[in-house]
C-alpha cells in the first residue's frame, strides 16, 4: 500500500509543476510574440490592390471603376423585400433570397437571385434568376417557374431603380 501512496504523492506533485508551468510558458510566448515587431508587421500588412479601388454601391457612374449601381441596387432590395434575404452583397452586387412560400400557394415555393453586373443604370447591368419548388410526395422538387417570371420581376426592379434615380433629380451620384 505504501507504493500506491507514494505514486499518488508524485502524481500530484507532478499536476502541481505542470500548473505551475502554464503561466511561464505563456509569459514566454508573449514575449516572443511581441519581439521582432517590424517583421509581424509585414506580414499582416495587406498588398492588395483591390483595397485602393472604390468598390461601394454609389452612383451610376459611366466610368467602370468597380462597384454597382446604387439604384439598380436599391431597387433590388425594395422589389424583393417581401421575401427573406439570405445574402446580399452590395460591393459584388449579388442579393439571394432564402425559400418564400406566397401564402396563396400551398406546396409552393421560390428563391430569387439577383445580380448587378455594371454601375450604370441598364437593363443588361441586372440578371435575375428565379427557382420554384413543389412538394410532391414528401418532397420538394425543382420545377420550372413561368417563363415570364424572371423578366417580371426584372422590369419591378428596373421601375424601382429609375423612381430612386427621378426621387434624386436624376443624378447618377
Amino acid at each position: 500500500m505504501p507504493t500506491t501512496r507514494v505514486c499518488r504523492t508524485s502524481s500530484r506533485s507532478g499536476r502541481t509543476a505542470r500548473l505551475a508551468a502554464v503561466p511561464a510558458l505563456l509569459t514566454l510566448f508573449t514575449l516572443t510574440a511581441c519581439s521582432g515587431g517590424d517583421k509581424a508587421s509585414d506580414l499582416t500588412a495587406p498588398r492588395n490592390h483591390l483595397l485602393s479601388e472604390d468598390r461601394g454601391a454609389t452612383g451610376g457612374d459611366d466610368q467602370l471603376t468597380g462597384g454597382v449601381n446604387a439604384y439598380l441596387w436599391r431597387g433590388a432590395l425594395d422589389t424583393l423585400s417581401f421575401m427573406p434575404i439570405a445574402s446580399a452583397d452590395a460591393v459584388g452586387g449579388f442579393l439571394l433570397t432564402d425559400w418564400y412560400t406566397p401564402p396563396a400557394a400551398h406546396g409552393e415555393r421560390f428563391k430569387i437571385t439577383a445580380y448587378i453586373l455594371d454601375r450604370r443604370l441598364r437593363s443588361d447591368a441586372l440578371r435575375v434568376s428565379v427557382f420554384r419548388q413543389v412538394y410532391q410526395d414528401g418532397v420538394w422538387t425543382d420545377t420550372p417557374p413561368a417563363a415570364n417570371m424572371a423578366s417580371d420581376i426584372t422590369t419591378k426592379i428596373l421601375a424601382r431603380a429609375r423612381e430612386l434615380r427621378a426621387d434624386n433629380g436624376n443624378r447618377d451620384n
